[in-house]
């Protein structure tokens, strides 16, 4: 599997493509540029690892956090979250195939 490879399909952020599954989850590859909306997941855990660039991940309540290049970050489930990039960043996300995801 070659990341870079799929990096080079991605041409809008936050839309993630699912580059492998596993068991009973997914890994996708997205590019993280601008802010996202807020949201939780009620069911599970929110797994990332940045493979490039830097992230700002906030938290409802919690001092932000930078994760960069190589780097992972677990939010946990129930966890109000938004992630920022100021520049282009492409981030794996591991997550549960029956992850739900609720807009605040």
């Amino acid at each position: 599997m070659n990341i870079e490879q799929y990096i080079a399909t991605i041409q809008n952020p936050w839309s993630p493509i699912e580059i492998a599954r596993f068991d009973d989850h997914v890994i996708r590859l997205a590019l993280f540029h601008g802010e996202y909306h807020w949201h939780f997941h009620p069911n599970g855990d929110d797994t990332f690892y940045v493979y490039r660039g830097e992230v700002v991940m906030q938290m409802r309540g919690r001092e932000d956090q930078i994760v960069r290049e190589g780097e992972f970050f677990v939010v946990p489930k129930g966890t109000p979250h938004c992630a920022k990039s100021e520049s282009k960043s492409y981030v794996v996300m591991f997550q549960s195939k029956a992850l739900e995801s609720v807009r605040l």
